[in-house]
Formats: structure tokens, C-alpha cells, sequence
């Protein structure tokens, strides 16, 4: 009984030496044809370089408002550029707070 439990040990691990010597050309196949297995994540053509805008970025059109309205708020900011909120805003002035090009005085923001 235990030459059959050999034999049949010894013909699966010869069929797994044939499967991965298989699977190994597959595998040299899929790199030959430039085929890339894709990880979860961005897809394709989603990342690389951030877009850029044409002209001022938002920054600069926020700074010009405050600069050309004094005590001018985020809300009103973001109504004069058409954003729907002014989350972005949120997160802008603080940093031309720190450029130097704003500051803010209350709820208000005004040209350094």
C-alpha cells in the first residue's frame, strides 16, 4: 500500500514540475507582449502630471479678488470665481496667508 501512495506522490509532484515550467512560459510570454498586470488604483492615464491651467491659476485670481475687494470672505470669494463652495478657498488662503500676498482680519481677507 505504500507504493501506491509513492507512486501517486511521485506523478503530482511531476505534473507540478510541468505546471510551473508551463506557468514560466506563460509568464515570459505576457512580458514579451508588454502586458502589465495592473494593481488596484488610479487608471490608466489618471496620473503623472497634474493639469495645468492656461494664464492665472485660482490662487492668483483669489488674491486679485481680495486685493480688488477689501474684507471681502471665502463665500464671497468663492461666488465671485463660480465654485459651487468655497471649500477650495479653504485650503488656498491659508497659504497665501503664509506668502504674504493675504491677510485676514476676522472673517474678512485683504491684500498684504
Amino acid at each position: 500500500m505504500s507504493s501506491t501512495v509513492e507512486k501517486a506522490r511521485s506523478l503530482l509532484e511531476e505534473r507540478r514540475g510541468e505546471l510551473r515550467r508551463e506557468l514560466d512560459q506563460i509568464e515570459k510570454a505576457l512580458t514579451g507582449l508588454g502586458a502589465k498586470r495592473r494593481g488596484p488604483g488610479r487608471p490608466r492615464g489618471s496620473g503623472g502630471e497634474r493639469r495645468r491651467r492656461r494664464g492665472r491659476s485660482r490662487a492668483d485670481q483669489a488674491a486679485k479678488i481680495v486685493a480688488d475687494n477689501p474684507g471681502i470672505t471665502a463665500s464671497e470669494i468663492a461666488k465671485k470665481m463660480s465654485l459651487k463652495a468655497p471649500n477650495y478657498l479653504y485650503r488656498v488662503l491659508p497659504e497665501l496667508q503664509k506668502e504674504g500676498r493675504v491677510r485676514k482680519d476676522g472673517k474678512g481677507y485683504h491684500a498684504a
